[in-house]
């Protein structure tokens, strides 16, 4: 096996790769990342056993074809350390890898090929095409959501439907849920299933492009594929709570305000706030919205924010993080806040209807007792 590349040509998709390899694995050969050359196209795999990610590049001249697996973190090293411009020269002897590139030569030694694990991932059933630029506004609007080692594994992870020709994808903690639907409809048949949460993690971190992204999902693995890659996670076998049930139906009363506004109002209180729960307190009266925050050394931060309400008086108690966290995912400078009493959730979501092109975002807010 031999082959040459510019740096710049092999960093990007190794990039990629290395960020799915675990550093500290159980078995050696997850430590590495699996090299594979056929004629000009020369293809990077890694995977942890849940995710797989194979980034694909070509080159300028064949090489001789091969196959091998190296250590990923050292490689990525060697070709982050070697200076810009630089041309890699690759070679396979006799079990050793060589690595040469202007004065420096590194060897580094190998595992063979076949001893690396592929994620099985069998026939997709529903497959679609989806632009990138959609996926990873659906995706980032709604991840902050998911729960982080929850005993409920299925909220470990993100929900993706197909209902009625309609896209949508759902995260919850079991505090908060946040919902986006996608604008256009979707020729697929209709399916449920939970994406776990480092998949969903480093599937935003490659979209980046306008090129379209052909998805296929299957019983129990879903696949991302473009030009430059091939993105494989397992799914969670699980069955994803009835979010519909959660989302507030009749909430009479109803805040609009100017985001920007409230993010620094709640950011400022924040400061003050119990550092463990996380409290606030607002107030609601005619036009004005009073937040409170409070800790255990009884320091107390107060604002007054203008904003449009008509209804009676309200106080209700809210994590300020979580309120944080969806002002800083909605994007439009108005946002509406919608209550009913203080032991119900709150809903919150952009004050105008969303462009043509922009997904449909909703969260819904569990409130706290104060």
């Amino acid at each position: 096996m031999k082959f040459s590349i510019s740096r710049e040509a092999l960093i990007k998709p190794l990039n990629l790769v290395a960020g799915v390899v675990e550093r500290r694995q159980t078995l050696p050969i997850l430590s590495n990342v699996l090299i594979v050359l056929e004629g000009k196209t020369l293809s990077l795999t890694g995977t942890d056993l849940e995710v797989e990610l194979v980034g694909r590049v070509e080159l300028d001249a064949a090489g001789v074809d091969g196959e091998i697996t190296l250590p990923a973190r050292k490689l990525v090293d060697i070709c982050k350390s070697l200076p810009e411009g630089s041309n890699i020269e690759f070679a396979l002897d006799s079990g050793k890898a060589t690595v040469k590139a202007g004065r420096s030569r590194f060897t580094l030694s190998t595992l063979p090929a076949a001893d690396f694990p592929a994620v099985e991932a069998g026939e997709g059933s529903v497959a679609l095409s989806l632009e990138q630029a959609l996926v990873k506004q659906l995706i980032d609007g709604t991840a902050f959501a998911m729960a982080q080692q929850d005993v409920r594994y299925y909220l470990n992870g993100l929900y993706l439907e197909i209902l009625g020709g309609r896209l949508r994808v759902v995260a919850t903690d079991g505090h908060r849920l946040a919902l986006a639907t996608g604008p256009a409809r979707v020729e697929a048949a209709d399916t449920g299933v939970i994406i776990p949460r480092k998949g969903v993690l480093e599937l935003s971190r490659l979209l980046d492009g306008d090129a379209p992204l052909e998805l296929a999902i299957g019983s129990n693995h879903l696949r991302a594929a473009n030009e430059q890659f091939t993105f494989t996670s397992k799914l969670v076998d699980g069955k994803f709570p009835d979010y519909e049930r959660v989302i507030p139906k009749n909430a009479d009363k109803s805040v609009i305000g100017d985001r920007a506004e409230l993010k620094q109002a709640f950011t400022r209180t924040a400061i003050l706030s119990n550092e463990k729960y996380r409290g606030v307190r607002l107030k609601l009266a005619d036009d004005s919205l009073d937040i409170t925050a409070n800790n255990p050394e009884q320091e107390q931060a107060e604002e007054v924010v203008a904003v449009e309400y008509g209804g009676p008086e309200l106080e209700i108690g809210f994590n300020l993080s979580y309120l944080l966290d969806v002002l800083s995912v909605l994007d439009q400078a108005r946002v509406q806040l919608s209550l009913s009493d203080e032991a119900s959730s709150a809903l919150l979501e952009h004050a105008e209807p969303p462009a043509e092109q922009e997904p449909e975002r909703l969260y819904v807010v569990m409130p706290m007792r104060l």
